[in-house]
């Protein structure tokens, strides 16, 4: 069984590995989507993977570190492209979730990137 929560944070962010004239080169902003889905096995007595509020507190101070930033002044990401920060995001929420199964970033309303782990 897979559970998921998802949170919202506006962020401005440049790309300076693209070549110059490439307009996400350009300091430009988002209104990012994150849905991170936790999987696992249905609890016989809560009837639950996982509780929603553990999810999401475990979140929160992601939600909080990205939000109204400048993305690029945020240690590991220098180039925060969709898949730098969906692993960025991994890689804090993993220690709070070890069940988590995927991080899925929206960029726009269409266009992000899904991370599924360490491998991906």
């Amino acid at each position: 069984m897979e559970i998921f929560s998802e949170f919202t944070f506006e962020s401005a962010h440049l790309l300076p590995n693209l070549p110059k004239g490439h307009k996400c080169r350009r300091l430009h902003g988002h209104s990012f989507k994150v849905t991170v889905s936790v999987a696992g096995p249905v609890d016989k007595t809560t009837g639950w993977v996982m509780d929603f509020a553990d999810v999401e507190a475990a979140c929160e101070p992601v939600r909080v570190a990205l939000d109204h930033r400048y993305l690029n002044e945020i240690e590991g990401l220098a180039n925060p492209t969709s898949e730098v920060l969906a692993r960025w995001i991994w890689q804090r929420l993993k220690p709070k979730l070890p069940a988590l199964a995927e991080v899925r970033l929206w960029e726009t309303c269409a266009a992000g990137c899904v991370y599924r782990g360490e491998d991906g």
